[in-house]
C-alpha cells in the first residue's frame, strides 16, 4: 500500500507538472503568494531550523544513535515506509469496542506540543523531551525560543483550509455514502419499492436533505466529566447523585448568594502586563 501511494502521487505531480523535473520555484504558488508560511512549512518537513543565525540546520538532537541496521526493528508488523510515504496500521479495534474508538480519536486530536516535557535550560535554549525515543535514538530536542515559535506556527493552517476531509465512502461524492452513514430514522423511505414514484421522490427529497441531522450535544454535567474528569452531579458528603434544580443566571442573584455562602462576590482584579525586562528576570 505504502508503494502504491508512492507511485500514484509521484504520477499525479507528474501529471500536473510538479514532478522531479520541474522548477521548484515556478511550481510551488504557495513560495510567491506567501513566501514565509513557504519557508517554515519547508523547514517543518525536512526537521530543519526555519530561522534565525542557524536557518538551514539541522534541529539539536540529544540521545543515543542508533544504527540503520536496528531500525527495522523497530517498525511495527503492520508499518511500512516507502521513500518517505508511510503507512501505519499496527492498530486495530474491535467494531464495538467504543473507548478504544475515543482513546484513538483523543490520541489523533491531541495537541501538538505537551508543555510538561517542555523546560528552560540555562542558557536560555528550551528543551523539549520525546514521549518516545525516535528512531535515531534522539530523546529530547533543543530549541531557541524563536525557533519553536516557528515550527509551532507551521502548524496553523492557513485562512479557509479544509482541516478534515473524507474519502472512499465517506467522501461527500460517493454513490454509497447514504448506506454507510446514519440518517434519521424518520425520514425513512414508506415505499420501499424501487419503481415507486412516490419511493422515488421520498428518496430524492432525502438525498437533497442529507447531512443537515443535529448532532450529538452533551449537558454541562457531561462536558466536566469528559473533558476535566470531575463529577459536578455527585454529592461531595454522600456520594450520591444530585440533579439541576434551576439555573440561575440574574447577577444580583448570584452575588447575594455568594455572600451568602462567604465565598467572594467580585472576580479578582486583573494583574497588570510585566515588561519585557521584568520577565527576563524572572526566568533567571
Amino acid at each position: 500500500m505504502a508503494g502504491r501511494i508512492h507511485r500514484r502521487v509521484g504520477s499525479l505531480l507528474e501529471r500536473r507538472g510538479l514532478g522531479s523535473q520541474a522548477d521548484p520555484e515556478e511550481a510551488d504558488t504557495l513560495l510567491h503568494d506567501q513566501p514565509l508560511p513557504a519557508e517554515l512549512y519547508s523547514a517543518s518537513v525536512a526537521g530543519r531550523v526555519a530561522t534565525g543565525p542557524r536557518a538551514g540546520r539541522r534541529l539539536a538532537k540529544v540521545g543515543d544513535e542508533v544504527d540503520a541496521e536496528d531500525l527495522a526493528a523497530l517498525s511495527g508488523r503492520r508499518c511500512a515506509v516507502v521513500a518517505g510515504f508511510s503507512v501505519h496500521a499496527d492498530v486495530s479495534i474491535p467494531a464495538r469496542d467504543r473507548m478504544r474508538l475515543e482513546r484513538l480519536a483523543r490520541y489523533a486530536g491531541r495537541p501538538p506540543l505537551a508543555t510538561e516535557r517542555l523546560s528552560l535550560l540555562p542558557d536560555g535554549r528550551l528543551r523539549y523531551r520525546l514521549k518516545r525515543r525516535w528512531h535515531d535514538g534522539a530523546s529530547r530536542l533543543i530549541f531557541e525560543p524563536l525557533d519553536l515559535v516557528a515550527k509551532l506556527a507551521a502548524l496553523v493552517p492557513p485562512p479557509r483550509f479544509n482541516l478534515v476531509r473524507y474519502h472512499g465512502v465517506l467522501a461527500p461524492s460517493a454513490g454509497w455514502r447514504p448506506l454507510v452513514v446514519p440518517s434519521d430514522p424518520e425520514g425513512d423511505n414508506p415505499h420501499p419499492h424501487p419503481e415507486c414514484p412516490a419511493g422515488k421522490q421520498a428518496a430524492n427529497i432525502k438525498l437533497q436533505q442529507y447531512g443537515k441531522g443535529r448532532g450529538r450535544n452533551y449537558s454541562w454535567a457531561q462536558l466536566m466529566r469528559r473533558v476535566f474528569a470531575i463529577d459536578v452531579l455527585q454529592c461531595p458528603a454522600c456520594h450520591g447523585r444530585m440533579r439541576i434544580v434551576a439555573a440561575i443566571q440574574a447577577p444580583e442573584v448570584i452575588r447575594k448568594i455568594l455572600q451568602c455562602l462567604g465565598l467572594p462576590a467580585r472576580p479578582p482584579p486583573l494583574a497588570r502586563a510585566l515588561p519585557d525586562q521584568e520577565i527576563e528576570e524572572l526566568y533567571h
